[in-house]
């Protein structure tokens, strides 16, 4: 095939099956990257291929990549490698079954971090989808630039369940090769047909195929056309394999046997190469898809046989009524064994007719090759490319504050907590409730501005009987997920769960506008404290000196609180000590979340005991962090979950979470505190303003009016759920850029709140 015309693309990843899996999925994928190519040989078309029941396969170069099924970790990894190949486009092969999680919910994982267009081309389009399936399709609606069916049901499907646009939709026919049309005298002999009149199905053999129909045809159809064969051309499903073995295809065997037509059905078992194939699709005389089930919007088979000119005798199923209408093809009902026979007889009779209708065939064949699906992707991609959303990065994005507002975090509250996820907006009763946000909103209590103090404290006995409910003295540790009917679902929580549950005491025995609030939190403290001596995470080293550093604020001569300090800050020094290398100035050799709770902890620590060293270290670290949550606009980057368990590597750009911006305000204030710097004022004004817009993509996830937050910047859009930790990082942030506003304009400070600095 000569190449057809140049395109402004360099790169395509190419996600689905390939081969050698054996499926009609494999092989349109490769059959789709070998038609770009040789279309536009100047496009490179990388395969991204997803392995199925953990097995491997021995796969071509072009596969750059493996997926397994199950395994969420490599959707992840795929993103990474698609997003550092520099690929202009994802193309997604989508059909139900290939990928993994609730009606293959796993993919959206990765397209959530891939930073380019993605175009999807559906398979399979059901008009009564499950709720997984269609909370799956509309979330894929949600992320494409575009989506590919290959016939104008799908687009009426997409158009009537799901309500897409049309002009979301493109309708390209499923691809064919280019052959002329051949007479199928000279090609019988090959493969033994000669002195046959051949019917032919082919792929792979499963029930809904329904070949037992056109076997029950066989008998009348040999009584007018003793020439007549059969053929079936393919092997069994290996998923149908795996499960029975080849009992279907030897039950297809009996009823052959049993209806005394054997002679007139040959099984060719195996799966036949392509150019092979297309040569026995050539020899055959009619073409016959006796399908089961009108749920199928896209046949290969039928595509190639009418493509090569086959006069086709099929069932009513979706694309045959379309693809078959004005004289391509016939179509009889589902399962009526007679109505196959009397129709093919019909056309054995009639040579003319016969002719007429394979000619009517290779016509439209013409607009279903595969350089006219090349053309037709091309321009799909291109057009994704050059109507994607441009990312706002203006720089003068402004960091005012924001008032504190209690609405969202009252929303997701009940009596008994505050409950951990949202769908967008409502709660989400089914993952109950953490102590880890629990804890977070009793110290948001403390924080908020008198207007709202009356409401607060009365909230703060809510999460504090939380936090007291969790804590299991008999192991010496937090419980930390509760179920909605609050059963508890652990005896003990993580380490980081316990170490910031005892920073909600310290904090609370410092900050509580209740005396007896602050009684019961340094009470719980002094139970509590004494089994932090046994975690071994620097984090919850963290969260243990920023509790120890509270508690020394509520009572200044806390023994066990100052023992605290200086044991965990000597532990997180050495950690850090042990992990540097030149570049990598960090206390761990990955990147994970509330990253800047570290240095803040060693630099509180320094400005408690005295200990220059101490503070220099949280300082240095601090610093390093800040340079690598920077973008090249300048603005705020929190590291990415993408990152996490990459050793020494830089960090991931997504997806971001809100939770970094808050401890990035954290540990710049106390930065500035410690050093009178004036670049960590600017450091917090910038980490407030990703809330509000000055982030990568230029997309507010805080609000003013109600207090919420979104849960996340993804690639190409915010998280539109409203969980508790996002809710509460931005109200923490708007609580801590308040109090700097504050102090600015009582020491006269010329960074005033609002102010940018470059």
């Amino acid at each position: 095939m000569a190449a057809i015309s140049a395109t402004t693309l360099h790169r395509v990843a190419l996600i689905g099956n390939s081969p050698p899996r054996l499926c009609g999925i494999a092989t349109f994928t490769q059959d789709v990257r070998k038609g770009l190519i040789a279309a536009f040989p100047q496009l490179a078309v990388d395969v991204y291929a997803m392995n199925d029941r953990d097995a491997r396969y021995d796969y071509p170069p072009e596969v750059v990549a493996a997926i397994d099924q199950h395994d969420l970790a490599d959707y992840a990894r795929a993103a990474q490698t698609i997003n550092a190949s520099g690929a202009d486009i994802v193309c997604v092969q989508h059909e139900y079954g290939i990928f993994g999680g609730a009606a293959g919910a796993y993919l959206l994982k990765l397209l959530d971090r891939v930073t380019m267009p993605v175009v999807v081309t559906l398979h399979t389009v059901l008009e009564q989808p499950n709720p997984e399936q269609r909370g799956v399709i509309e979330a894929l609606v949600r992320r494409a630039a575009k989506l590919i069916v290959m016939a104008e049901k799908g687009r009426r499907i997409l158009r009537e369940v799901h309500g897409v646009a049309d002009d979301r939709i493109a309708v390209v026919p499923h691809g064919a090769p280019d052959r002329p049309r051949a007479a199928p005298e000279t090609l019988k002999a090959r493969f033994g047909f000669a002195g046959h009149r051949v019917l032919l199905t082919f792929g792979l053999l499963s029930p809904n195929k329904g070949i037992d129909t056109m076997i029950r045809a066989m008998p009348a159809i040999v009584a007018r056309h003793p020439d007549a064969l059969y053929v079936v051309l393919g092997a069994t499903h290996p998923h149908l394999v795996a499960h029975e073995g080849e009992a279907y295809r030897e039950g297809l065997v009996a009823l052959a046997a049993e209806l005394g037509v054997s002679a007139h059905v040959r099984f060719i078992d195996g799966f036949v190469e392509k150019e092979a194939l297309i040569d026995h699709i050539a020899a055959a005389d009619i073409y016959v898809t006796p399908y089961l089930n009108e749920a199928q919007i896209t046949s290969g088979t039928l595509s190639y046989a009418v493509a090569m000119g086959k006069p086709v005798v099929s069932t009513p199923y979706w694309h045959a009524v379309e693809l078959l209408a004005d004289g391509v093809g016939i179509v009889v009902p589902f399962g009526d064994s007679p109505a196959f026979a009397t129709s093919i007889c019909d056309l054995l009779d009639k040579p003319d007719m016969l002719d007429t209708m394979s000619r009517k065939a290779w016509a439209v064949g013409r607009s279903m090759t595969w350089p006219a699906l090349a053309r037709a992707y091309v321009a799909i991609f291109e057009e994704a490319v050059r109507t994607q959303p441009a990312r706002l990065v203006s720089g003068d994005r402004r960091s005012d504050p924001i008032r504190p507002h209690l609405g969202a975090v009252e929303r997701l509250t009940d009596g008994c907590g505050i409950i951990q996820h949202s769908i967008f907006t409502v709660p989400d009763r089914l993952h109950g409730y953490c102590v880890d946000d629990n804890c977070r909103a009793l110290m948001l209590m403390h924080r908020l501005p008198a207007a709202a103090a009356a409401r607060a404290d009365q909230l703060a006995i809510v999460y504090a009987a939380f936090v007291q409910h969790a804590w299991n003295g008999h192991q010496g540790r937090f419980r930390n997920f509760m179920a909605f009917d609050r059963g508890w679902l652990e005896e003990q929580g993580s380490e980081d769960s316990f170490g910031r549950t005892l920073w909600s005491l310290g904090d609370t025995a410092a900050r509580a506008r209740s005396h007896e609030l602050r009684l019961w939190a340094s009470h719980l403290f002094d139970q509590v404290a004494p089994h932090a001596h046994a975690l071994a995470s620097p984090r919850t080293w963290a969260f243990c000196i920023l509790a120890a550093d509270a508690m020394l604020d509520a009572h200044p001569g806390h023994e066990v609180a100052m023992a605290m300090l200086r044991d965990q800050s000597r532990r997180l020094q050495a950690e850090l000590h042990a992990a540097r290398r030149p570049g990598w100035d960090w206390y761990e050799q990955v990147l994970a979340y509330d990253n800047a709770r570290l240095p803040e902890a060693l630099m509180r620590a320094g400005r408690r005991l005295g200990d220059t060293q101490l503070g220099a270290d949280g300082i240095a670290t601090l610093q390093w962090l800040d340079a690598i949550q920077t973008n090249a606009e300048g603005q705020f980057r929190a590291v990415g979950t993408d990152s996490f368990g990459r050793v020494r590597q830089p960090p991931l750009p997504f997806d971001q979470q809100p939770v970094e911006g808050w401890a990035t305000i954290d540990a710049a204030r106390v930065a500035h505190d410690l050093t009178g710097d004036q670049r960590w004022i600017a450091t917090a004004h910038r980490a407030f303003a990703w809330y509000v817009g000055g982030n990568d993509l230029g997309l507010p996830l805080g609000s003013a009016i109600d207090g919420g937050c979104f849960d996340g910047l993804m690639s190409d859009r915010v998280n539109l759920n409203q969980g508790a930790e996002s809710v509460l990082a931005f109200q923490f942030a708007c609580c801590a850029m308040l109090e700097m506003a504050g102090k600015a304009d009582r020491n006269g400070s010329l960074l005033k709140a609002g102010s940018v600095v470059s």
